[in-house]
């Protein structure tokens, strides 16, 4: 099972440079080219992509992978699934800040006190 955060960035790579390869894929998203084919056969099996040869290039298996209007709608959707859960993580991360920003104040008071 690939996570939002993966599927969203295969999708968003691949909607954006159809015709990387997949170890150009690797090495754009920072994972292994053994990660990036396991994924990509599984957005193929979902239906998700397709993959056509180039028809301008002199290596045969060079491949695009192509959206499927399948594929656009999960993008879509996992965008959204993405983006809520990175607000979310914002606003723990904000509240947390504050915390500390209020223990460095209130522990500052009591130091001036003591002295």
């Amino acid at each position: 099972m690939l996570s939002d955060e993966l599927r969203y960035q295969l999708l968003r790579t691949i909607e954006r440079n159809p015709e990387l390869t997949q170890r150009q894929i690797a090495k754009e998203l920072g994972l292994s080219l053994g990660k990036v084919n396991y994924c990509v056969k599984a957005l193929l099996d979902k239906g998700w992509i397709k993959a056509g040869n180039f028809k301008n290039s002199s290596n045969k298996r060079a491949y695009a992978y192509i959206l499927t209007p399948k594929g656009l709608e999960e993008k879509g959707s996992v965008t959204l699934r993405f983006l809520k859960r990175k607000l979310q993580e914002y606003e723990d991360i904000q509240y947390a800040i504050e915390q500390l920003q209020n223990e460095v104040t209130e522990s500052q008071r009591k130091e001036l006190k003591i002295l």
